[in-house]
């Protein structure tokens, strides 16, 4: 993108229309630090015609009263779409937030139309309605969608996070309002370009840029059903503050500081390769992100000296040059961030083994070196905040008992791994992990499990039937003594 792109409109309810307020938002390259868009800041009275229209639908549209198999009809032209535009939003996201294009097509948009995808063949075969014995007699158990929905998305993933709470959200007869931030506004257009193409009833689906101040008044209208939050530990408190008076249901997505446990029978060369994408990937911007390295003591020298060569040999520069591996922060603050962590280690204690700074040979942009600070302590700042960039920490170890014992010595729950030789031991290790994805001898983020976490790092899941669940009601009718009821339609959620 080198052109300045700018948008006038808002999608309200699935149609363009003028915005009620004068605010803009500029959209600010991490990498040349320019404008390179604008587009209308949403206003609170924007909020409200949203929620109007996604009432309206809700309680008198077509979309929750179609089928399953029509609705999956429109999801799936969806999910098609960014088959077929994956390229053009992997470079809209990376120009707004620094994501190495390389990797932006998978992490940014292919892996968000793996999410349409998956929550398609959850919905399929997902139990809309049931009968059970009851203790007095039969009963109907009955799934049905929660109502409007809020969904509030972050700018370090924004398709990947929306496509979580959108698609199960409308294949369930929910209508949405999708709040996108100020950092990446951008390919919410295409997204509603894409819905528009798709055939959305009107009032199903509305996208608002805009900062915290509006996020908190959708969060707390009372047209809103069920909020669906990603973002900060804070801000997800704030958020479920805001919902519980109206006794919003929420979903919440949260921070994380997971740990990669090697143990000591692991090879070498493939656990360092398994882990240096996962720890640095998006800039360091990722909630799953490995952050805390767990390493024997017997073998630590050797580790460190590996981990370091390898995050030393990262190549940072252009998120558009296909050469590079690790790209500017998303933001001014989020690179002083960094930066102030850096030095809070080394105040600490902890010593540098790469990294440490700003790249010497880039002028410009929000860039901070990969960083791994070795000898670390559990109890050191660094290894208990989430700090959101390029800096990570190999903390030792001494028996198998330490290192669970320090992975799970966390404010936080989200993700892990473990790496050894023997899998059936490292399934072992990865169940006395009080997280809520593991992996073993890899990292995997698998969109038909449920995804979430224990802790300060969420409430409630996505993905999987558990995820798809979190978008009804349950409801229980009560049978008459006698009567055997037929099997419920599927897919009439």
């Amino acid at each position: 993108m080198t052109e300045l792109v700018e948008h006038r409109q808002l999608f309200i309810g699935g149609e363009w229309a003028e915005p009620l307020g004068t605010d803009v938002i500029e959209v600010v390259s991490p990498h040349t630090e320019q404008v390179i868009g604008r587009v209308p800041h949403a206003s609170e009275a924007d909020v409200d015609r949203a929620v109007a229209v996604a009432r309206q639908a809700f309680d008198e549209g077509p979309w929750p009263r179609m089928s399953l198999d029509e609705r999956i009809e429109v999801i799936t032209r969806i999910k098609d779409a960014f088959a077929v535009r994956y390229e053009e939003i992997a470079r809209v996201i990376s120009a707004q937030n620094g994501t190495p294009y390389t990797s932006s097509t998978m992490v940014q948009a292919l892996a968000a139309m793996m999410v349409w995808d998956a929550a398609i063949t959850t919905a399929r075969a997902f139990p809309y309605e049931e009968s059970r014995d009851g203790v007095l007699g039969k009963l109907l158990v009955r799934r049905e969608p929660v109502g409007v929905v809020a969904a509030v998305v972050p700018w370090n993933v924004p398709q990947f996070t929306a496509a979580a709470k959108l698609a199960p959200a409308l294949l369930a007869g929910c209508p949405a309002i999708l709040k996108v931030s100020p950092e990446t506004p951008l390919d919410a257009y295409v997204l509603a370009d894409i819905v528009s193409e798709a055939g959305l009833p009107k009032g199903v689906l509305s996208i608002l840029p805009a900062d915290r101040e509006v996020s908190e008044y959708l969060v707390g209208h009372p047209g809103v059903d069920k909020v669906s939050f990603t973002g900060s530990v804070a801000a997800g408190k704030r958020v479920m503050e805001v919902a519980a008076r109206n006794l919003t249901r929420v979903t919440l997505e949260l921070g994380g500081k997971s740990a990669a446990i090697i143990l000591s029978d692991a090879d070498l060369e493939p656990t360092v390769a398994g882990i240096v994408p996962f720890a640095w990937m998006i800039n360091g911007q990722a909630c799953v992100a490995q952050t805390r390295i767990l390493v024997p003591r017997s073998r630590y020298d050797e580790i460190a000296e590996a981990f370091a060569a390898a995050a030393g040999a990262l190549k940072v520069g252009d998120p558009m040059d296909p050469a590079t591996e690790v790209g500017p922060l998303v933001a001014r603050r989020q690179q002083q961030r960094s930066l102030d962590y850096i030095r809070i280690g080394q105040e600490e204690g902890a010593k540098i083994l790469t990294g440490g700074g700003r790249p010497a040979a880039i002028d410009g942009g929000w860039y901070v070196e990969p960083t791994l600070f070795g000898d670390v302590d559990n109890s050191m700042r660094i290894a208990r905040e989430e700090i959101f960039g390029p800096v990570i920490c190999l903390l030792p170890y001494g028996d198998e008992e330490e290192a669970v014992k320090i992975a799970n010595d966390s404010d936080y729950g989200l993700s892990g791994s473990v790496w050894t030789a023997d899998v059936e031991h490292g399934i072992e290790i990865a169940r006395r992990v009080r997280t809520g994805t593991y992996s073993v001898n890899t990292f995997s983020l698998d969109m038909l499990g449920p995804f979430g976490g224990y802790k300060n790092s969420g409430v409630g899941r996505e993905f999987g039937p558990e995820g798809y669940g979190e978008y009804f009601e349950h409801k229980m009718i009560h049978l008459p003594a006698g009567y055997e009821p037929a099997a419920g339609e599927a897919g009439n959620g």
